[in-house]
């Protein structure tokens, strides 16, 4: 304990005293699940608008479900792995069209963040019988085409279509080399940053497939060493493009199985740099977006394939930078897209004909997610309209009337719908109860609850758990957003050291109405150990409209740092707080900015703990890094003046510095030259790194160990 007096915890349970509360464990939170939120898993709305699946876990292995939204006595089972003559353990699963064939996949071996490599087996609901989907190794994105009787893969980097009438499989392309080229997959940065791995599509009716081809030859490698107990460790080398670097050339093409000709849809070249989105909209017509390389330029594309014209239906431009349109969707001869061009996110309608533009959506609020239109009167979408801490769901008429709050619940909520739209199922929380999941009808009538978690209640009843209030902190001009976790046994005579918890990058949050799961049963282990808690949505961070989002543009680190500070000035001025023990920990943008508190600020905290941080937007990846700081060679100090390693020097705050050897995100090279540069400072700091794990650190006990880690270090050093 090194002579600091910690408050234990003993009385406050959910806001009702509990004299034999028990104790928070790390092993509870981390290991045994015990304060695991309960899940739909596997949920797929099926054709008919009234059924759904999901998958259910059990001793005897994995099961499909079919279930009744409007009845919940209606359940049946389509499949269970236990009925298989050859048992295989399926970790996921897709239907056909007509929804008479299964895919499943087995053996999933992940290879980044959303890729994954696995082997696929058809189960045909009506034989009965099982088959094994036959490649040169395992595949990736197995997809039936819209009849059901092919297959698209990839495999080796080359895109096959196997007919599963004949047997035959045909290759489409013939090219593909590891680290060279990539056909129907994406390369390591677009799956990171626009969330897209498949690079492959169907047609509506499946004459043609569109699919993305990568010629990454001379993008640079990066290489870091895998240990796996070898005698000799494996130098694994990829292709990632670091801020300023050149990218992949990416070719839209199109595949048609009529002719077996392809066509040559689009290319990155000139204005255009990446293509970030596709999506057909006709037979014979598909779309896609396209954005220049700082990513403030982006058009809407259609491609026709019976006569190879390209037309352009929307353009959109900015000062500073635009999000990919993730919400989008052609409805006859209109685009329903977002767009941020009024100052917030809205959803707007384009006559793809004509070109005019009308708002669907509007007011001094973010559309926070689209969830798309029934293909007649409604668009349906999630806002923070109420408060940027909060979320509900709404459904809204084409001509923009008729606005309807769809969910009663104050808190968080987010949607699953069904085909067609006619039920969604809610999942929802707030800061200080789980929540649960309700099945709605379109027009926001509650039909019944799926999941109650009250066995997590129930758990939390027996433990000390301390309410989680908001606040706001004024700093720099503005109120920010945070919350406050104070122990159970809180005296306002007595003073307590803070550790703030932060992430803090664009347009991220950190406080917000929901439950915050394993991390927020950690933060009340500390305020059990008479720890408070706080956490800040600093500048640049989401939900309150571009103008605040944006204003870390090209500037990265620095708002944001004044925005840390002042709050742990505000903080320190509190006659409960011990100003001089005020620490700070986060996350990769987290850890970035926890380490550059303790060096650039390090008079305001005592202590931060750093997790895979960025110590120079030097080494991060060019898509998201140009995004929101520009391309280095023309802002040389937008990256320097912020960068952690150029101000190791003036570390005077206790400092823990974590990072996996095998992070191919935030490269373990970070923290490499983080530690020459303390060295070379003269520097005293601690630092732990975890052999062959990824930027999330976990397998096995190791989140457990991580947590002990930091939980020890703390109570050393704050």
């Amino acid at each position: 304990m090194t002579g600091k007096t910690l408050i234990t915890a003993i009385a406050f349970t959910c806001g009702v005293g509990a004299i034999h509360a028990q104790e928070i464990t790390l092993e509870d939170i981390w290991m045994n699940g015990k304060y695991r939120s309960e899940y739909v898993y596997g949920l797929r709305s099926m054709n008919d608008g009234e059924h759904y699946t999901s998958l259910a876990y059990s001793k005897k292995g994995t099961a499909i479900l079919k279930k009744s939204y409007a009845d919940e006595t209606q359940i049946d089972t389509l499949l269970a792995s236990s009925w298989l003559k050859d048992p295989i353990v399926f970790e996921d699963y897709a239907f056909s069209n007509d929804e008479k064939q299964l895919l499943l996949k087995t053996e999933v071996e992940p290879i980044y963040r959303h890729s994954t490599r696995e082997n696929t087996y058809i189960y045909n609901l009506e034989s009965k019988s099982l088959e094994q989907v036959k490649a040169n190794g395992k595949q990736r994105y197995a997809t039936f085409n819209p009849a059901g009787d092919k297959l698209a893969f990839v495999s080796e980097n080359n895109l096959f279509v196997n007919d599963l009438n004949t047997g035959k499989t045909i290759q489409i392309t013939k090219d593909g080399e590891f680290n060279k080229i990539i056909n129907g997959a994406t390369d390591w940065v677009y799956e990171e940053e626009f969330a897209i791995a498949k690079g492959f599509f169907w047609s509506p009716s499946g004459r043609y497939i569109a699919f993305l081809r990568f010629d990454e030859s001379l993008v640079p490698e990066f290489n870091m060493p895998v240990y796996g107990g070898q005698l000799y460790p494996q130098d694994y080398k990829f292709k990632y493009p670091k801020a300023g670097e050149v990218n992949s050339r990416v070719a839209l093409m199109v595949y048609d199985l009529e002719s077996n000709n392809v066509l040559d849809a689009a290319q990155t070249s000139g204005d255009v740099e990446y293509i970030p989105r596709i999506k057909w909209v006709s037979e014979s017509q598909v779309a896609f977006q396209s954005l220049n390389r700082l990513q403030n330029h982006l058009d809407i594309n259609i491609f026709n394939a019976e006569n190879g014209r390209i037309r352009t239906v929307y353009t959109e431009d900015s000062e500073t930078y635009i999000e990919v349109i993730d919400g989008w969707e052609l409805v006859k001869n209109k685009l329903f897209i977002t767009s941020e061009s009024s100052g917030y996110n809205h959803v707007y309608s384009v006559n793809v004909e004509s070109g005019d533009k009308k708002s669907v959506t509007s007011g001094n609020f973010d559309v926070t997610d689209f969830y798309g239109t029934d293909g007649k009167k409604y668009v349906y979408f999630q806002s923070a309209e109420e408060s940027p801490m909060k979320r509900s769901i709404y459904r809204i008429d084409f001509n923009g009337k008729g606005k309807t709050k769809l969910t009663k619940e104050e808190g968080w909520n987010d949607a699953e719908f069904s085909s067609g739209m006619k039920y969604f199922i809610n999942g929802y929380s707030n800061a200080n109860d789980p929540g649960n999941y309700t099945l709605y009808d379109s027009k926001g009538s509650e039909i019944r609850v799926l999941r109650t978690n009250d066995r997590l209640r129930t758990e939390l009843k027996g433990v000390a758990m301390n309410e989680k209030t908001f606040m706001t902190i004024p700093a720099n001009g503005f109120d920010l957003n945070a919350w406050m976790i104070k122990p159970s046994n809180f005296d306002a005579n007595k003073t307590y050291p803070v550790l703030i918890a932060i992430y803090g990058g664009p347009g991220s949050q950190e406080v917000t109405d929901q439950w915050g799961g394993a991390n927020h049963m950690w933060h009340q282990l500390l305020a059990n150990k008479g720890y408070i808690v706080v956490s800040v949505d600093n500048r640049g961070t989401g939900a309150r409209g571009t103008e605040f989002k944006k204003m870390t543009y090209q500037n990265l680190g620095a708002l944001e740092l004044e925005d840390y500070t002042a709050t742990a000035e505000y903080l320190g001025n509190q006659s409960y707080i011990d100003s001089e023990r005020i620490g700070i920990w986060g996350w990769s943008y987290g850890g970035y900015m926890s380490s550059l508190a303790a060096t650039k600020e390090s008079r305001a905290f005592k202590a931060a703990i750093a997790v895979a941080p960025v110590t120079t937007w030097r080494f991060y990846d060019n898509i998201y890094t140009e995004r929101y700081n520009g391309i280095p060679q023309d802002n040389p100090a937008g990256y320097d003046q912020n960068s952690p390693i150029n101000f190791a020097h003036e570390l005077n705050s206790n400092y823990l510095l974590i990072h996996g050897t095998a992070d191919d995100n935030v490269h373990f090279q970070n923290a490499v030259e983080m530690v020459n540069a303390l060295v070379k400072a003269g520097k005293q700091f601690d630092s732990f790194y975890y052999p062959d794990r990824n930027h999330g650190i976990y397998g096995g006990n190791t989140r457990l160990h991580i947590f002990q880690l930091m939980t020890d270090w703390l109570e050393e050093n704050l």
